[in-house]
């Protein structure tokens, strides 16, 4: 049990907090950022259909005699891996809610292309009621190529900075 006198060392607000999103006071309209790459594996891809039903033969079965070569993965899984990476980075802690998506998707991605996005703040607009802001961004993704394969519009609800600043 915890008492003033003791407080618990994970409460202590002058500590930063590794991996703290941002508030969108920390943001500007124009911002960019990078994520990391990730290479998408026959894992991700089985996991994947698995748990979302997505049994079509073309992800399933490796010879499938498709439009395809390669191991194609569902843009669903695409989209999914990048806003994994954008929710333990930017919005950890401080994403509040998905209000709306657009994606239009470009190429395919396969089995064992390494993907990763670049975030542009495209709008930030405070909302009448506890200091939240909705923010657009644009994410375009690229493979190891340079290949341009999706690109998103995202509007989230971003929480405020409060007067515990790492809580």
């Amino acid at each position: 049990m915890m008492n003033r006198m003791n407080p618990h060392p994970l409460d202590d607000v002058d500590l930063p907090r590794l991996g703290q999103g941002f508030y969108w006071q920390d943001l500007q309209v124009g911002q960019k950022f990078r994520t990391f790459q990730r290479t998408v594996t026959e894992t991700d891809l089985v996991q994947f259909i698995s748990v979302t039903g997505m049994l079509e033969a073309i992800f399933i079965d490796a010879d499938y005699d498709g439009a395809m070569s390669g191991r194609p993965v569902p843009a669903a899984l695409t989209y999914s891996l990048i806003e994994g990476m954008l929710l333990q980075s930017m919005i950890q802690g401080t994403g509040l809610a998905m209000l709306e998506l657009v994606q239009k998707i470009l190429a395919p991605v396969r089995v064992g292309d390494r993907i990763g996005a670049v975030v542009e703040v495209t709008g930030i607009r405070p909302t009448s009621r506890h200091g939240r802001a909705i923010v657009d961004s644009h994410i375009e993704v690229y493979n190891q190529r340079g290949e341009h394969v999706m690109h998103y519009e995202a509007k989230r609800m971003l929480d405020r900075k409060s007067t515990r600043l790492n809580s």
